[in-house]
């Protein structure tokens, strides 16, 4: 019997293990289980501050290539495009012909990408480069995340396994912003792309030498190429129309034709996986107890989180006339304040599980968010921003920690590629949501200051406001659907 989209020779074999599971001896005790964790949350890291550590080089950019302001956007755009586009293929992939070869295969695509970004002349080279890293993104991810599940047994093992993975992701996505003010005042903005090449330099070879291969010989035969074809559509398809409804106007034909058809054709994805016998996506993976709420948890916290960042990235440069340095190392403390909370999260989740924590979190990163939606025209760094970054920083601390336990909670081995991708994908569509419906909020508060006679850097800080604020009543939203979240403290399930 087949378990996903390719029909494999040895599908039946039990996938080779890294790892002692059950009642045997702790992995992550060992030398080899250790490096195994550090691999993988360095691939975390890569893909993770890829998705921010361009933000505060894109004026450096828009300048060198002479981009126009939508060209610009495509420099983010594209990498969240691809990534969140094709994050559920790649998870499925990474299941069925090879976890190890998919995440060999993905570091290659980034390596080469970041390269060929990094060289660019010309803003179609870049932006192109920028796409191919979200393919590669969209293969490592998931076939990293699903490595950790399945090399380190449930219990202890896996919670400080899983925890560390979330805590290097929230750390990443502010580390992101620190390098990208350093590499961009510094060498310059192509160290944003050249940085990526020694990382991927040295996870490359030890890939290899500390993971399990898992190689599967696969076989076309039976492959859903139309469940393929109808979600990567959809889903890129999604992302597009989020990422554009803000200049196009969300009441324009083409964003309605966009959004519409995107729904379409994951509606039409979800009727084939239900009656295809070698599904992409088996949806007997939602029996899964709490998985439905932990992804949407993710997807409604990370769209608070995201806008978060982008629009006092946009505050501390555009409005308090910060440098690109000075912008990057405003975030440094939520890097400290991430780190104790993601320590702080695993005592508490062997005690308490994983929906008070999320629920929690959620509420202290809502009250976070709600103190910088305060922020003035003539705000200071330590009386107005600091205090809600670091408030915020142990909300998202505890967030990540708490889905990523979750969402992985009770999965079959044989589907730990698809519930990371899974995981990943509301993530990125949560970053595209959230800066789509709060970019619109901004851009309608500062054109309406602005028509009523509001200098600009009034009426910009009042567009950031209102758009921090929706941003804290999202993170209070992800709380509510945190308490459907399945309250595991990651021990064996039946």
């Amino acid at each position: 019997m087949s378990t996903g989209t390719f029909a494999s020779t040895d599908s039946t074999d039990p996938p080779k293990s890294a790892a002692p599971t059950g009642s045997d001896a702790s992995f992550l005790t060992t030398a080899r289980g250790k490096l195994t964790l550090v691999l993988l949350c360095a691939v975390a890291f890569l893909d993770f501050v890829d998705a921010s550590i361009v933000n505060i080089a894109l004026p450096a950019i828009q300048r060198d290539l002479d981009l126009s302001n939508q060209g610009l956007q495509w420099v983010p755009s594209g990498y969240l495009l691809t990534y969140g586009g094709l994050m559920l293929l790649g998870g499925r992939a990474a299941d069925l012909i090879g976890r190890r070869r998919v995440l060999t295969g993905g570091t290659l695509v980034f390596a080469a990408s970041s390269l060929i970004g990094g060289l660019a002349q010309s803003s179609e080279v870049l932006i192109g480069a920028r796409l191919a890293q979200g393919v590669g993104a969209s293969m490592m991810l998931p076939a990293a995340l699903s490595i950790l599940t399945t090399s380190f047994g449930t219990g202890p093992d896996r919670n400080k396994a899983l925890g560390a993975w979330a805590g290097t992701g929230a750390l990443a996505s502010a580390v992101g912003v620190f390098l990208g003010g350093v590499l961009t005042e510094g060498p310059g903005w192509r160290w944003v792309m050249f940085v990526n090449l020694p990382v991927c330099a040295l996870v490359l070879p030890v890939i290899p030498r500390f993971l399990p291969d898992d190689k599967r010989r696969a076989s076309v035969r039976g492959f859903d190429f139309l469940g393929t074809a109808l979600a990567t559509g959809g889903l890129v398809l999604l992302v597009y129309g989020l990422v554009k409804a803000p200049d196009q106007g969300w009441s324009s034909t083409r964003t309605v034709v966009e959004l519409g058809l995107a729904a379409c054709l994951l509606l039409a994805f979800v009727v084939n996986e239900a009656v295809i016998g070698n599904p992409l996506m088996p949806l007997g993976i939602f029996r899964v107890k709490g998985l439905a709420a932990a992804n949407i948890t993710q997807l409604v916290a990370m769209s608070g989180f995201i806008a978060m960042f982008f629009f006092i990235t946009l505050y501390v440069q555009g409005v308090m006339g910060y440098s690109e340095i000075k912008a990057g190392s405003a975030f440094l403390p939520v890097t400290v304040g991430v780190g104790i909370a993601a320590g702080m999260a695993q005592p508490l989740l062997a005690r308490v599980g994983t929906r008070p924590l999320i629920v929690v979190g959620s509420l202290i990163a809502s009250a976070g968010v709600w103190l910088l939606s305060r922020i003035p025209v003539d705000g200071t760094y330590l009386g107005d921003l600091l205090p809600g970054l670091v408030v915020m920083s142990f909300g998202l601390g505890f967030v990540f920690v708490g889905v990523a336990t979750a969402a992985n909670a009770g999965v079959p081995a044989e589907q730990a590629g698809l519930a990371a991708a899974l995981m990943n994908t509301a993530q990125q569509l949560g970053g595209a949501f959230g800066l789509a419906i709060l970019s619109a909020v901004a851009t309608a508060e500062t054109t309406h200051r602005l028509a009523a006679g509001d200098a600009a850097a009034s009426a910009y800080t009042d567009g950031y406001q209102k758009a921090l604020l929706v941003g804290a009543f999202l993170l209070a939203g992800a709380a509510v659907v945190g308490l459907f979240v399945a309250n595991t403290r990651g021990e064996e399930t039946t």
